[in-house]
């Protein structure tokens, strides 16, 4: 029976700016590197739980990935932003509309923030919100989250 998504990997251009680069994010712990394969692992969150593992590979063997890291809701909402930023690393809503905020997908709910990181993997914070979700809102702010989430 399925638990859960115990690791993922992604294909980099160079280890070392990768490493750099996810040492940054809180709650990634390196956990093991193995120079002779360039191959970089992270725990995500709390050790032996989730897994990040990060492959330096020829440009011809990559392509860009999607993946969420669960982060509270509060974090993503006050300090996300401000914290990618203090890092010089651009983020954005899905709606890519130029406003760097996080967002609701009414369907789930969830509210969200992305960002990519140095090879173009998006990546994105996740928080699940509670409520009854509503997959006719869309995609909305979480001010408006709160509006249509008390018409129940």
């Amino acid at each position: 029976m399925i638990k859960g998504l115990y690791e993922t990997h992604v294909y980099v251009k160079d280890l070392a700016t990768s490493i750099q680069f996810y040492q940054q994010l809180p709650g990634l712990a390196p956990c093991h590197y193995d120079e002779e394969r360039k191959i970089a692992f992270f725990w995500v969150g709390a050790p032996q739980k989730f897994m990040l593992g990060l492959w330096e590979m020829p440009e011809a063997e990559r392509s860009s990935r999607h993946f969420a890291f669960e982060c509270d809701k509060n974090w993503i909402l006050h300090e996300s932003v401000s914290f990618l930023h203090s890092l010089n690393i651009r983020c954005y809503n899905f709606l890519k509309d130029g406003i760097a905020r996080p967002m609701v997908f009414c369907w789930m709910p969830a509210v969200a923030i992305y960002f990519d990181d140095p090879d173009g993997n998006v990546l994105e914070f996740i928080s699940i919100l509670e409520g009854r979700a509503k997959p006719e809102s869309g995609v909305v702010s979480y001010d408006e989250w709160l509006t249509i989430s008390k018409e129940d």
